[in-house]
């Protein structure tokens, strides 16, 4: 059976973020089942190191481990990438999800030069409300039953095979040229944070809705994929 290839290029796009991972064995599996499909940069969340630089679980994917980079917080994880989407299996009221065959949608139709951040949380609470605010999607993984949820390896290979496995025709099919490319996350993190001081100095925003209200801004603005020209209006609008 020939061997399946992966667009070149595609891989480079994708980051693979891990939240505050506990277990080294975890983090091995994830590097593995990256070096399954083809991907290569990993971020952990919450850690300074590993205190083992390749875990027995890591088989082949040493090189992985290695080059991982280690934020001490989710902001800086992201900062740089321009789409993130996130990976959990609690439903939050305040955001939207996408099905997990029309997350694996949207990261194929975004234009080349994108880069995508794929978030996954801690082991035993999964991502955070305030975590899942760095996201522009959030999507789950089917099972057949609520509980218990997919592993964290588990979930990163899931979503990287579906990536890996659709990668090369749905890309070519789906992805169009961007009229301008998004802004960085920390960009869309600025404006966001422009646009809640002026809803809280108008008192859209305030001490009772707070929480619910910020969750609900960075939801709906984070699926637009926020461009520049997209900042200008906003920010045009909400002065």
């Amino acid at each position: 059976m020939p061997k399946c290839e992966t667009q070149p290029g595609l891989q480079d796009r994708f980051t693979i973020v891990l939240v505050r991972p506990e277990s080294l064995e975890n983090i091995g599996l994830a590097a593995r089942a990256m070096k399954n499909t083809g991907f290569s940069q990993l971020r952990i969340v919450g850690r300074k190191k590993l205190e083992i630089a390749c875990p027995r679980t890591a088989v082949h994917a040493a090189d992985i481990m290695r080059q991982a980079s280690f934020f001490a917080d989710l902001g800086s994880a992201v900062a740089d990438l321009q789409v993130v989407c996130a990976s959990t299996a609690k439903a939050r009221k305040n955001y939207s999800f996408l099905s997990f065959d029309e997350a694996v949608t949207k990261m194929l139709s975004l234009s080349p030069p994108a880069k995508v951040g794929l978030l996954f949380g801690n082991e035993r609470t999964g991502l955070t409300s305030e975590e899942l605010r760095f996201s522009n999607f959030r999507f789950t993984i089917p099972q057949a039953s609520r509980q218990p949820s997919y592993n964290v390896a588990a979930a990163v290979l899931l979503t990287l095979f579906e990536i890996f496995r659709r990668g090369p025709g749905a890309h070519r099919k789906s992805a169009s040229p961007a009229l301008e490319p998004p802004l960085s996350r920390r960009e869309q993190e600025e404006c966001l944070s422009l646009i809640l001081a002026k809803l809280e100095a108008r008192k859209f925003i305030h001490s009772t809705n707070r929480r619910h209200a910020t969750e609900m801004v960075h939801d709906l603005f984070g699926r637009l994929i926020m461009t520049d020209r997209d900042r200008r209006l906003l920010l045009a609008i909400f002065s």
